[in-house]
């Protein structure tokens, strides 16, 4: 079964950009890599701030356009409440 991944990230500037992925490591690499969205690079370091995991491609995307819509004051509050472990990704 795979697994789909919305997340959000802190840019070095202080703001948030989030996506969707099938690889989490990978993708979060890619964006502290330089090869990720246009918006992440030159804004690199990226820190995983929150993210969420699916079972279909569909239920990540429309996730994604939900946090998307959120306020910054909005992003924040769940990013806040976010309590996760490096290690449930593995």
């Amino acid at each position: 079964m795979s697994r789909y991944f919305t997340y959000i990230l802190e840019l070095s500037d202080q703001t948030y950009y989030i996506g969707y992925t099938n690889n989490l490591w990978q993708r979060l690499s890619a964006h502290n890599e330089g090869r990720g969205a246009k918006r992440t690079r030159g804004r690199s370091p990226v820190l995983l701030k929150y993210y969420e995991s699916f079972s279909s491609k569909s239920e990540a995307m429309k996730r994604e356009a939900a946090l998307k819509r959120l306020t910054r004051e909005g992003k924040k509050m769940l990013i806040e409440g976010a309590h996760f472990s490096i290690l449930e990704l593995k």
